[in-house]
């Protein structure tokens, strides 16, 4: 983006992004390749808004889990902050981003409770593109209701 311009190219990025959360059609490959950090609202930020329909699991004043719109297990919980505040992902996690990123992991073992995980979950935070991470807010992913392999990816 020069200037205020968008460019096709981005706009091509973005759509393939999105696609990637509605549509099983494109791999979250595809998306993390296509993806790029942005000052954009996210498509987390359009469903902490509620601009985006979701099924909320938990919510509370610092952050928002919801229903994986494309789950990989039985239970795929997906947890981000209400703020980004510069967390588009762990790499870029600071000092001041303690607090939250505990909150996070937090949350997900209140919500690997709430959904009956006794018997173990996977926490999974993608980071980069190499990571396979798509969406530029932080976020972790809680995956449970099935025995997990090893390794994963």
């Amino acid at each position: 983006m020069k200037g205020g311009t968008v460019s096709r190219s981005y706009l091509t990025d973005r759509i393939v992004v999105l696609a990637s959360h509605f549509s099983p059609m494109a791999s979250e490959k595809e998306a993390a390749l296509a993806a790029a950090p942005s000052d954009a609202p996210t498509i987390f930020d359009k469903i902490i808004n509620k601009e985006i329909p979701s099924t909320v699991v938990y919510e509370d004043d610092k952050v928002l889990a919801f229903r994986d719109t494309s789950p990989q297990a039985p239970v795929h919980i997906v947890i981000i902050p209400k703020i980004r505040d510069g967390l588009t992902g762990l790499s870029k996690a600071e000092e001041r981003h303690v607090e939250i990123l505990g909150r996070l992991l937090y949350t997900a073992k209140l919500v690997a409770k709430q959904e009956g995980l006794d018997d173990g979950f996977r926490i999974v935070i993608n980071d980069g593109p190499k990571g396979c991470q798509s969406v530029y807010h932080i976020h972790v992913h809680l995956l449970g209701g099935r025995q997990m392999n090893w390794p994963p990816g």
